[in-house]
């Protein structure tokens, strides 16, 4: 199998539709018959980080490349920029707003989440410029 690409457009303000391009990827993993928990530790990775892009970037862009052995997912956004990646990576840590908290979510879960659900995860951020978040989860 060669690789396959898609590619994802995560609304800036719309949070009925985020977390509509994990689901779609999980759908596209069972149909080609990949692991569960492979599935699993890519749905949750990239739901968190549909999410964060909503809540802290005003939207962005995902690209997922799945090839025999990785999957990879590269999530990029306009955003203000992580001041402080090592705070933000603490669970429980977030800059999310009262009115986002007040939806259900901003609890400072989504960086651990991400990373805790991904086998390599690399954070390239700018101050004024945006984030790039790149996820690997190893098929098994």
């Amino acid at each position: 199998m060669s690789s396959l690409k898609f590619h994802y457009v995560v609304d800036k303000t719309d949070f009925t539709r985020a977390g509509e391009a994990s689901s779609d990827v999980k759908g596209k993993l069972r149909k080609m018959g990949c692991d569960p928990e492979v599935i699993r530790k890519v749905a949750i990775a990239m739901y968190e980080g549909e999410i964060n892009m909503v809540i802290h970037a005003k939207g962005g862009v995902i690209d997922v490349e799945i090839t025999p052995t990785d999957i990879i997912l590269v999530l990029k956004d306009n955003g203000p920029g992580i001041a402080d990646i090592e705070k933000a990576m603490q669970a429980g840590y977030s800059t999310a707003s009262e009115n986002i908290r007040s939806l259900g979510f901003g609890a400072g879960m989504g960086l651990p989440n991400m990373k805790k659900y991904s086998d390599e995860m690399n954070i390239d951020t700018v101050l004024g410029v945006g984030t790039t978040v790149t996820m690997v989860v190893h098929m098994k």
